[in-house]
């Protein structure tokens, strides 16, 4: 059975088929893999992806860029503000909320973040099905995690719109763990820092993984920085270099400066991958054509202060962790800009000894690990999920299992460890003497540095004498409202004992 994943980006988005056992992203129409989330508006039509952002020279009043910046936003929200003062397209208030201004036909229309997410959604929905030759609909969609709940709702309400069932949202550092497969092995406790440079932010997260679980042990975003203040600075270095030759300064020309950015843009992906890039602008300025070529190290030059910002955080994420760069095992790269080659020589300066994983393309791994979310739910027999819930809860506390060895010692057994994202289901096999006329399970709680805490317990009694050890089979089952189904049956006998406990946290 097949199912999506799209990771849906402040500047592009990408999205992932899964299909018989694999993940793999797609390509659109043009032939890319990841396409810009950008809708240009005309008078009769909606375009979405590299012509939106191409045609943005000319058409910029009606062209939709960074929607996820105000997306589930009310008006007043200083970063609905800071977003109207950045975009060329007009932002306005109706009903406390922000719409785009489209003067592109005879009358303005008033467009809601919504309906512009929908459109870039339903092209991810339109790419995958056109992969596939049929139609799919279940999807999950990653979220950073500063996302709030009304942006996850107005999220999830436009990915609807577009025609898709979703199935879950998760956070993208959880998505590019699952795509590297990541705590799946339950080979024990170990630490991974997922590093994302965007388009527009930079995000670092340390999580600790433990028995296929994960939990955020400190996590930092910073807008501030992303691949367009590359982008920019090549292009600044592309207006000086005309201004230098052809003695026109064309820094205050907003078309120019546009066209220079698209120019920069295409010059910093080739550089990620060749030593030297040519940037080619068809009539600048007066009708001069300009071309000018880059080395790499140039590139690196002009960004250097833009690299070491990039790098910076990670120290002082690592503090609040408590942890130092040796503690780390693991470091995953996401995000486009991660591709730039002397970032990634500066973080294996950082973590010498550390694994790098950066073999799939940091701009497409957040969408594979949703598309192996998606995966894993539509295969997932008889599990229900709760619609009505739009945000991705997580266990609040370590949920155990009490049980009693040979020697009579208590062992505490982690089935769902904080920060599980719910609903979640678990299976444990309890074993107890042969002899043992009786077999006690206790469930328990356990909140950072405090005494587990006994929650119920369930007692199977009257057990006939066997050669061999009793077994129950366990099944615990935790609900995103936090309550806990416990179902239990004894291999031998089928003697069945099921509990609910109301709330758990």
């Amino acid at each position: 059975m097949a199912a999506i994943g799209v990771h849906f980006g402040y500047t592009c988005a990408c999205v992932a088929i899964y299909k018989d056992g694999r993940a793999d992203v797609v390509a659109n129409d043009a032939g890319d893999r990841v396409t810009p989330a950008v809708v240009g508006y005309r008078d009769t039509e909606q375009i979405v992806g590299i012509a939106a952002k191409q045609g943005r020279v000319r058409n910029a009043a009606n062209t939709v860029v960074r929607v996820k910046q105000i997306l589930g936003r009310r008006f007043s929200d200083p970063e609905t503000q800071t977003h109207k003062g950045e975009t060329k397209c007009q932002v306005v208030s109706r009903g406390e909320k922000p719409y785009y201004e489209i003067t592109a036909g005879e009358h303005p229309q008033y467009v809601a973040p919504e309906d512009v997410a929908k459109l870039i959604l339903h092209k991810m929905k339109e790419t995958a099905q056109s992969a596939l030759g049929s139609d799919v609909s279940d999807v999950v969609i990653t979220v950073p995690f500063e996302f709030e709940p009304n942006q996850k709702r107005a999220l999830r309400e436009a990915a609807e719109a577009a025609g898709f069932h979703v199935l879950r949202l998760i956070h993208e550092p959880a998505a590019a763990l699952l795509a590297y497969n990541i705590g799946q092995d339950f080979s024990g406790k170990s630490h991974v820092l997922v590093y994302k440079l965007g388009g527009t932010s930079l995000s670092v997260t340390v999580l600790q993984v433990n028995g296929g679980m994960f939990r955020v042990l400190s996590t930092h975003t910073d807008h501030s920085i992303g691949g367009e203040s590359f982008t920019q600075a090549l292009a600044q270095h592309l207006a000086s270099e005309f201004k230098r030759t052809f003695k026109h300064d064309v820094s205050g020309n907003a078309r120019a400066m546009l066209k220079l950015m698209n120019g920069a843009d295409m010059a910093k992906h080739s550089l990620s991958s060749l030593g030297s890039a040519n940037c080619f602008v068809d009539s600048l300025h007066d009708g001069i054509d300009f071309e000018c070529n880059v080395s790499r190290a140039r590139f690196e030059l002009l960004c250097s202060s833009l690299l070491n910002k990039s790098i910076q955080p990670i120290q002082l994420l690592l503090e609040k962790a408590g942890l130092s760069a040796r503690n780390i095992n693991k470091v995953v790269l996401c995000g486009g800009s991660a591709r730039i080659p002397r970032l990634q020589q500066m973080m294996r300066e950082m973590f010498p000894d550390v694994e790098l994983l950066s073999s799939a393309p940091p701009d497409e791994v957040i969408a594979v690990g949703a598309a192996l979310e998606a995966g894993l739910l539509v295969g997932s027999d008889g599990f229900v999920l709760e619609e009505e819930s739009v945000t991705v809860d997580v266990s609040a506390a370590d949920i155990l299992i009490k049980e009693v060895d040979e020697s009579g010692s208590e062992i505490f057994t982690p089935l769902l460890p904080s920060g599980t994202p719910l609903p979640a289901r678990r299976h444990h096999v309890l074993s107890g003497n042969g002899k043992q006329s009786s077999l006690g399970l206790e469930i328990y709680q356990r909140f950072v540095e405090e005494q587990p805490e006994k929650l119920s317990k369930i007692v199977f009694r009257d057990l006939q004498p066997t050669e061999e050890n009793h077994n129950v089979d366990v099944v615990v089952t935790m609900k995103r409202d936090g309550s806990i189904h416990v179902s239990c049956v004894e291999q031998t006998t089928g003697k069945s004992e099921v509990i609910t406990i109301t709330a758990a946290s």
